[in-house]
């Protein structure tokens, strides 16, 4: 009589999450590839704090633990960027290097990859996964693929001896753009409708910030129906 083999375990992962479209695809992915997401939001202050009432939405449909974390303290220190300091307008249509300026949150995916890694330690999961992608990369550092080399060699010095077996931080979109992960998250069943991108942070997206107008370009570029209620009937470009 044959013996059924004993099925592996399903790898956790730990996934920051913010509720938008990068992140929850993401999330998707992670979950359709047989891992089991925990996700992980950082209410650090932002001017758009509507994100993580999405993001708690989006955990019920994901049926993923969900955590957010109150570092509300911060924001109060993080002067100088519109996510953070109110005296400070949001830029509008899409973004160039000096505009997007304003929105970089002082070492902001390092803090919040900081909290997840402790986390996956916490729990021994296998893996911390971002959503950083390529039309990142122009302005955030922490965006960069030398960012990402240069934060895994950290977590692996600072956590020496204590980190699971195989254990990675992972920016599977690093190289992809956002209409990429569009047409990627479409393919999953991504509810982009449930999602925040909006760094206005009104009842629905203003249309014009910078977010809104890569997303609106993503959807565009995607070929993909844009589910988003804009407040806008159109982007502003400048």
């Amino acid at each position: 009589m044959s013996r059924s083999l004993p099925s592996s375990p399903v790898p956790d992962v730990v996934v920051v999450f913010s509720g938008g479209l990068d992140s929850t695809t993401a999330a998707y992915q992670a979950a359709a590839s047989g891992a089991r997401p925990t996700l992980l939001s950082v209410d650090y202050g932002q001017r758009h704090r509507t994100e993580l009432d999405h993001a708690v939405r989006l955990a019920g449909e994901l049926s993923a633990p969900h955590h957010v974390v109150d570092l509300r303290a911060l924001g109060g220190l993080l002067n100088g960027s519109s996510l953070t300091d109110t005296s400070v307008d949001v830029p509008e249509g899409h973004y160039t290097d000096t505009s997007m300026r304003a929105t970089v949150v002082p070492h902001r995916n390092a803090l919040l990859l900081d909290l997840a890694v402790a986390a996956a330690i916490g729990r021994g999961a296998g893996a911390v996964i971002f959503g950083a992608h390529a039309g990142d990369h122009p302005i955030y550092p922490d965006c960069r693929p030398a960012f990402l080399t240069a934060y895994r060699r950290m977590v692996r010095v600072a956590n020496e001896g204590f980190l699971p077996a195989g254990f990675k931080v992972r920016a599977p979109f690093l190289n992809m753009t956002k209409a990429d992960i569009v047409r990627l998250g479409t393919g999953l069943g991504v509810p982009y409708e449930l999602t925040w991108s909006c760094y206005e942070g009104g009842r629905a997206h203003c249309g014009v910030c910078g977010t809104c107008t890569e997303r609106r370009e993503a959807f565009r570029l995607a070929e993909v129906p844009d589910p988003t209620r804009y407040a806008a009937p159109s982007a502003v470009t400048r």
